[in-house]
């Protein structure tokens, strides 16, 4: 369904032309550095979620609900998005373009739109902000410098990355506020687990 994929290059292959220019113009270190954070910055999400989840432990039982439910709301994120990279089955632009990259190009069938970071990273900041807006702050810039250094590495074209970036914060702002729905039962297994000390004293 590669025609379903706006064409590719055709949208915004320029850009991204211009991005790894400028990318293979720049100073070896600072590539580097915006490599492993686009290989490894989810990890920065995974610990911002561990924030919340330890802050939520003095609020509601609400605020407790939607910091259990962060995992699970970036995985569907994930999974969806992936199901649409799936249908789309756009070439990476190191593929199809004759381009300096940061990184290897990644293997046919390793498709680009729309951009598995770019989704992860959208959908724990804007969980996270409905959260805790603490962790949320942080993790909102984080979102975007992760999409954008999946341009600057050569992975994606921007509109790879935009769209994975919508696809995250929707899917993400469709489900954190059902997580609330759990409240009670948050609450009913603090009372639980409380009772027996409460019972002690």
């Amino acid at each position: 369904m590669n025609h379903l994929a706006f064409g590719g290059a055709s949208i915004d292959g320029g850009a991204y032309t211009r991005i790894t220019v400028l990318a293979r113009d720049t100073p070896h270190g600072l590539d580097t550095l915006i490599a492993y954070f686009s290989d490894y910055g989810l990890a920065l999400f995974a610990a911002l979620m561990l924030v919340a989840w330890w802050r939520a432990r003095h609020r509601g039982p609400d605020a407790m609900a939607r910091a259990l439910a962060l995992p699970v709301v970036v995985i569907a994120a994930y999974l969806l998005n992936d199901l649409v990279k799936s249908l789309f089955a756009e070439q990476r632009p190191c593929r199809t373009l004759s381009v300096f990259t940061v990184e290897a190009c990644p293997g046919p069938g390793d498709w680009s739109f729309p951009s598995n970071h770019a989704a992860i990273a959208a959908a724990a900041a804007v969980a996270l902000l409905l959260c805790d807006r603490q962790p949320g702050r942080i993790a909102v810039p984080a979102a975007l410098l992760m999409a954008a250094s999946r341009i600057w590495i050569g992975a994606h074209y921007p509109h790879d990355v935009v769209a994975g970036l919508l696809t995250g914060a929707l899917i993400a702002y469709g489900l954190t506020p059902l997580a609330g729905r759990a409240a009670p039962a948050v609450d009913r297994i603090r009372a639980t687990r409380l009772r027996p000390l409460v019972a002690a004293r």
